[in-house]
């Protein structure tokens, strides 16, 4: 079986336009189910963080009307508190990618404020994508895109499709017109060609060893791309 280092923003808000500091983290869907599905099918995960932060889960992942009910609610509480891992993460300036056989990213604003300026997460995307290893990436995870520039000062992720949280979901979320910048946006600066889905339905898009997933109904899909790319 295979090792998947699994990449969490270590942010606990998001600061926006107006130097708020909107309260975030990861979003626990988008960590748990893939999580979930990787470790059923006999995969070790590992996670680590910049600076080993304990990472905080988006209080907002947790409500029942992101859960689907209050039964939701109680099982991905519950999800997130048998994590072991995530109470005591790996340093990511520490990790050895040759440990790792696929990388993943779940979203949150979270990588929104640390990940996409993070250059030992960037420069981990750079050897993943240089060495053909699988990489997974959910949501706001594409935010980390941004920073993974090589020494010649190109990315990988130009010219490459992708799927991430669009701008339309970003606006009915509340906070598009209170964020510095948007995610759709800046990726399609760097060149990367979005593959924009319906809002909040499912859309994953497979592109060589890239597997990337809109919103939190993709994550399930993209464990399901990673599993396949694993046997």
């Amino acid at each position: 079986m295979s090792k998947i280092l699994f990449v969490v923003t270590g942010a606990h808000h998001w600061e926006l336009a107006d130097g708020t500091k909107h309260p975030t983290g990861l979003w626990a869907e988008e960590l748990v189910v893939p999580h979930e599905m990787l470790t059923s099918a006999g995969h070790e995960v590992s996670i680590a963080t910049p600076g080993g932060v304990v990472p905080r889960v988006d209080r907002s992942s947790l409500q029942p009307e992101a859960t689907g009910g209050p039964e939701g609610a109680a099982r991905m509480t519950k999800a997130v508190e048998s994590i072991e891992d995530l109470r005591k993460p790996l340093t990511l300036s520490e990790v050895d990618l040759d440990d790792y056989q696929a990388v993943f990213y779940p979203g949150g604003h979270g990588p929104m404020e640390d990940l996409a300026v993070d250059q030992d997460s960037g420069q981990l995307l750079v050897a993943a994508m240089r060495e053909q290893k699988p990489v997974g990436i959910v949501c706001h995870g594409p935010a980390a895109m941004l920073a993974a520039v090589d020494a010649d000062g190109s990315n990988p992720f130009t010219g490459r499709r992708a799927a991430a949280f669009t701008n339309a979901e970003e606006a009915q979320a509340g906070l598009a017109d209170k964020a510095k910048w948007l995610l759709q946006d800046r990726l399609v600066d760097i060149g990367v060609q979005v593959q924009e889905g319906e809002p909040w339905a499912p859309n994953v898009v497979v592109d060589g060893n890239l597997v990337t997933g809109q919103n939190p109904a993709s994550s399930a899909q993209v464990a399901t791309e990673l599993l396949g790319k694993l046997s």
